[in-house]
C-alpha cells in the first residue's frame, strides 16, 4: 500500500489554518509516556506561553485534550448545571451552541439575542443581566460564524456588577487578537489549537481565574474527563494520572506557541491587523462589501458578502480546483450570503493577501453572469 499523500492546500478558511513547518517537524519527534518528566517540561512551556496569549496570570491555565468544542464543554459543564442560571449572549452559531450545552447539562438558560453579525452594547447587556440575575454569563469573543468581534467589557462589567462568573469563547481570537482576560474581567476563557495558533486540531487551551477556581471547590454536578479539578491535578505536580494525553499534539502546540513567542505577541497582533486592513482595502476595491461593521471585525476571520448573482459554492469549488485554496461559506441564516476567509498565522502577510485576492477575483468573475 502506498504512503498517504494528502493534497497541499492553502488554508484560507476559518480553520484549520496553515500549519507552521516547525510544528509539522515537532510531530515526528519520539513519543514519551503521559507521566514522563519530559512531557511535563513541554506542558509547563505551553502553560507559560498560553498565559501570555490569554493575557492572564491564572495558575489554572493548560490545554485540554480535545478540540475547541471540548474546551467549550469543559467551561460549561464545570460551571453550570441544575440550579445554575446561565445567561448567553447570542448573535451567531457558537453562542447558540453554548446555550444548548448549558441546557443539556441541566442549567436554566436565558438568551439575549441579536441578528448574526451584530455585537452587544454595555447598555443592552446591563439591562438584560440586571433583569435575569444569572450566576453565570457566557459570550463569544470572536464569532466564527459571522466574523464579529465582541468588546468584552460591554458584557463583563455588568456581569461582574451582579457577581456572575463570565465565560468567553476565544476559539477564533487566541493567537491573532488580544484577549487580555485579566484586564477584561473574563473568568473562564477557552480556545483551540488549529486557528490563531497555527497548529493541527486536537487541543483546547483554557484558563480559569482564581475566583472561578474557588467556585470549583463547591461544585455539585458530576464531571469526569473534562473535570478541571482532575485535569489540574494531572498537570500540576505531583501529576496524578488522569488520561493518556496526545503527546505528539502537545509537541505541536509547544512549537506553535514558540513560533509566536519568537515573533512576539504584540508584533503578531499588529501583523494580523495590517493584513486584515489590506484585505478589506482590496475587497472593497473589487466592489464587494464586508458583512460586519467597521470596528467590530475579527482581524483573523473576514466575512465578505456574496455579490448578487454569484453562487458562493461555485466560487469556493473553483478556488479549490484551480488554486488549491480553501475558504468556507456561511451557514444558518447566512448560508449562501457570505464567504468566510481566514488570514491567520503564516498566511497573514501582504504577499498572501495579494495572492488570495487575485485568485478570488478571477474565480468570482468566472461564475458571475455576463
Amino acid at each position: 500500500m502506498p504512503s498517504l499523500a494528502p493534497p497541499r492546500r492553502l488554508l484560507f478558511g476559518p480553520g484549520p489554518t496553515q500549519v507552521e513547518p516547525r510544528v509539522y517537524d515537532a510531530m515526528t519527534k519520539p513519543v514519551v509516556g503521559y507521566l514522563d518528566p519530559f512531557f511535563f517540561e513541554v506542558v509547563e512551556e505551553i502553560r507559560r506561553d498560553l498565559r501570555v496569549l490569554f493575557g492572564t496570570s491564572n495558575p489554572m491555565t493548560f490545554a485540554v485534550s480535545g478540540t475547541g468544542s471540548a474546551g467549550m464543554e469543559t467551561a460549561v459543564t464545570n460551571f453550570s448545571g441544575p440550579g445554575t442560571k446561565l445567561a448567553v449572549f447570542v448573535s451567531g452559531f457558537f453562542g447558540d451552541r453554548i446555550a444548548e450545552m448549558g441546557r443539556r447539562h441541566g442549567a436554566t438558560v436565558v438568551k439575549c439575542e441579536k441578528p448574526w453579525g451584530e455585537t452587544f452594547s454595555e447598555a443592552e447587556a446591563t439591562e438584560f443581566l440586571n433583569r435575569e440575575r444569572p450566576q453565570l454569563v457566557a459570550f463569544v469573543h470572536a464569532e466564527t460564524s459571522t466574523g464579529a468581534l465582541q468588546p468584552p467589557l460591554a458584557i463583563t462589567r455588568p456581569a461582574r456588577a451582579i457577581g456572575a462568573l463570565v465565560i468567553a469563547d476565544c476559539v477564533t481570537s487566541l493567537g491573532g487578537v488580544p484577549i487580555d482576560a485579566d484586564l477584561n474581567g473574563i473568568d473562564i476563557a477557552y480556545s483551540c489549537s488549529q486557528k490563531g495558533l497555527s497548529c493541527p486540531p486536537g487541543l483546547a487551551p483554557i484558563t480559569v481565574s482564581s475566583r472561578a477556581a474557588e467556585h470549583l471547590k463547591n461544585r455539585t454536578n458530576e464531571v469526569w474527563y473534562l473535570d478541571l479539578n482532575l485535569l489540574n491535578d494531572y498537570y500540576d505536580a505531583p501529576h496524578k494520572y488522569h488520561h493518556t494525553a496526545p503527546i505528539s499534539t502537545f509537541y505541536a502546540l509547544r512549537e506553535g506557541l514558540a513560533t509566536i513567542m519568537d515573533e512576539g505577541a504584540t508584533n503578531r497582533y499588529a501583523r494580523h491587523q495590517r493584513s486584515h486592513d489590506e484585505f478589506v482595502r482590496r475587497i472593497e476595491a473589487l466592489g464587494l462589501a464586508m458583512h460586519v461593521a467597521p470596528g467590530f471585525r475579527i482581524a483573523t476571520l473576514n466575512t465578505v458578502r456574496v455579490p448578487s448573482g454569484a453562487d458562493d459554492l461555485a466560487v469556493r469549488k473553483r478556488l479549490l480546483s484551480d488554486h488549491d485554496i480553501e475558504i468556507a461559506g456561511g451557514f444558518g441564516p447566512l448560508a449562501g450570503k457570505i464567504f468566510r476567509i481566514g488570514l491567520m498565522g503564516p498566511l497573514a502577510t501582504p504577499e498572501n493577501v495579494g495572492l488570495f485576492c487575485s485568485a478570488f477575483a478571477e474565480c468570482l468573475k468566472s461564475v458571475l453572469p455576463i
